[in-house]
């Protein structure tokens, strides 16, 4: 915790990347284990993660992100997507999962898959598609934090068209949708940004306690 919150004061959203810096292969793998740690609703993470390397993908996305130079500047574009619709099937699987992972036979657990089943299936599905993509923010708040703690910059966007995303990347025969999306790499020598004072409200501003 003595670093954290060095770390926090450190980290900005990146306005310009270093194209010529990449992250390495190990420190992508810590990104993408603090992404599959984060927590979720149940822990069912009904949601999948693209990392999208590929330039000349990228550079078909960045129109549909308003031409924002970071989609093609930065190490990787990380699009979080989450499913637009929840089945049963999900939970059998997550129950499943469950099993296999702490050795417990699937019988056992049938009563909190019940469970799950009785709280998510009566939900309207555009509420439900609401509750899956918030899901997704606090798998980019792992990022966030863990890409701090590596001194790799991140810029969480939510300026981009869903829609096109969807058709570029072929998520809605997915039965996905692009939530949120991130890039990840080094903050460019000329980012002016970096320099500017981090400004939040003050503790008296910001909490209250009853």
């Amino acid at each position: 915790m003595s670093t954290f919150i060095e770390n926090q004061n450190w980290r900005y959203a990146t306005k310009k990347f270093d194209a010529t810096k990449k992250i390495s292969t190990e420190d992508l793998n810590l990104l993408k284990e603090a992404i599959r740690l984060s927590t979720s609703s149940y822990g069912l993470q009904l949601y999948k993660v693209f990392i999208i390397e590929n330039p000349e993908l990228r550079a078909k996305l960045l129109p549909a992100a308003y031409g924002q130079t970071q989609i093609v500047d930065a190490s990787q574009v990380i699009v979080f997507a989450n499913q637009t619709s929840a089945s049963e099937a999900d939970i059998d699987s997550y129950i499943k999962n469950i099993s296999e992972t702490r050795g417990i036979p699937v019988d056992s657990l049938s009563g909190f898959g019940d469970y799950m089943k009785g709280n998510i299936n009566p939900i309207p599905a555009e509420q439900k598609a609401i509750w899956m993509a918030k899901q997704t923010y606090l798998a980019l708040g792992n990022l966030l934090n863990a890409a701090a703690e590596l001194k790799i910059d991140v810029t969480p966007m939510e300026g981009f068209n869903a829609k096109q995303f969807n058709e570029i990347l072929g998520l809605d025969s997915l039965n996905l949708n692009a939530a949120v999306i991130a890039t990840i790499g080094y903050r460019h020598e000329e980012d002016a940004t970096q320099h500017y004072k981090k400004v939040r409200k003050s503790n008296e501003d910001l909490f209250i306690t009853l």
